[in-house]
């Protein structure tokens, strides 16, 4: 792995390219959905809901607005429009000390935006069985 996780997600978003998760991403890696209620265990499932993520909300109008780091997790949040609706929410990310994501999680506001992004993330999830 190289660089510092943070350095190495915001790379992959800003390429749009999903191929590093598979090395930057934990074995052991936990993805809490803001639509999903049990935590999705493991990298292949972080991946899978990671990678799905790129397509429904990196469209030309994502942004990260704010970044609070800390020594081994940071809150980054971001803004996005799909469909018309503003999409608000924040990425937690907690990393070990060799530099893999070990715990992704993903809130969204408001209620509208949470609605389309469940029906986009499942459609995009489906399409990939």
């Amino acid at each position: 792995m190289t660089g510092h996780p943070l350095e190495v997600w915001h790379r992959l978003v800003r390429d749009h390219d999903p191929s590093g998760l598979d090395t930057l991403l934990a074995d052991d890696a936990v993805f809490y959905s803001p639509v999903v209620h049990s935590p999705q265990r493991g990298r292949v499932l972080t991946a899978g809901y990671l990678t799905a993520a790129f397509q429904v909300f990196f469209n030309p109008t994502f942004r990260y607005v704010r970044e609070i780091v800390g020594a081994s997790d940071a809150m980054l949040e971001f803004e996005t429009e799909i469909d018309g609706i503003i999409v608000n929410g924040v990425d937690i990310i907690k990393w070990n000390q060799s530099g893999q994501i070990v715990e992704f999680k993903v809130m969204i506001r408001p209620l509208k935006a949470i609605n389309l992004i469940h029906q986009r993330m499942a459609a995009m999830l489906e399409s990939r069985r």
